[in-house]
């Protein structure tokens, strides 16, 4: 087990086997408390513990990750005296999500994005290309909205998506968005394998620790870093290159007109069911 304190995630450590697992499933796994945070320092700890192979990342309840809460809005500063201190400010607000997946980029282990349910805005775009093997629920299915909200693939997505399934199809879903299918997504070339929705997370383990029964986790981690070497710079400039152009994106004010008005539209829905 884990010998650190975590708030919105849990760590379990058995079997040469790392589990990160996101621990909000009444806000569907979105990111806010602390989940963030924990998750960089829970990849701190695996990096470095001596016993683990596999670091794998899924979610408790029945959504992987819904990404930002577009309702959580109003609590954001909007009077700034000029560009540049708006500028600083969207800056240091997507510092944390940066430091995030720079973690998974730079993260020694094999790092094994589990979907145990539906992914949503960045839980169906930042984890996908940054992670060395994917798995999904039969059920499970991502969706971005990127331009519908006026903003861009973020945590340099559109780098590690073009890399997995070709720039065309990285196009295709990053510029336009929509949703895709766990089947989709494994004939694209992005999923590595298929697990039934049920007892998913159960199975994953045991398929991992199958995999580690003849072979060596040295050598697995060594294959990584081999084939990553060549990548990690372009994935930093990627990640840097996107956290720029999204704190822009802010400065110029489309994406907060827009994540309003679809902050108002889900509240008014809301409203008329109760």
């Amino acid at each position: 087990m884990s010998t650190q304190k975590y708030t919105d995630i849990t760590v379990d450590i058995k079997d040469g086997i790392g589990t990160i697992k996101f621990n909000r499933p009444k806000a569907l796994n979105s990111f806010g408390g602390n989940m963030v945070a924990d998750t960089v320092a829970a990849l701190r700890e695996l990096d470095d513990h001596p016993d683990t192979t596999f670091t794998v990342i899924t979610g408790e309840g029945r959504f992987f990750c819904a990404g930002a809460d577009v309702t959580n809005v109003s609590g954001r500063k909007t009077e700034f005296k000029n560009d540049g201190e708006k500028k600083l400010y969207w800056t240091a607000e997507f510092a944390p999500g940066t430091e995030f997946i720079r973690s998974m980029i730079e993260h020694k282990k094999v790092l094994v994005l589990a979907m145990n349910g539906p992914g949503v805005g960045a839980g169906g775009s930042w984890f996908q290309g940054s992670s060395d093997i994917f798995y999904m629920a039969e059920d499970a299915w991502l969706q971005v909205t990127f331009s519908q909200l006026g903003l861009i693939p973020e945590a340099g997505s559109a780098i590690n998506w073009a890399n997995s399934i070709g720039v065309h199809r990285a196009n295709d879903w990053l510029m336009f968005g929509g949703k895709a299918t766990a089947k989709e997504l494994k004939d694209m070339g992005l999923v590595n394998k298929l697990f039934p929705t049920q007892g998913f997370h159960d199975q994953v383990h045991a398929h991992l620790k199958e995999m580690l029964r003849e072979r060596s986790g040295k050598s697995m981690m060594e294959m990584k870093r081999l084939q990553n070497k060549p990548l990690r710079d372009q994935r930093i400039l990627a990640l840097f290159d996107a956290m720029q152009a999204l704190a822009e994106r802010f400065v110029d004010g489309e994406p907060s007109q827009r994540m309003k008005a679809k902050s108002d539209e889900l509240l008014a829905k809301r409203k008329s069911k109760m």
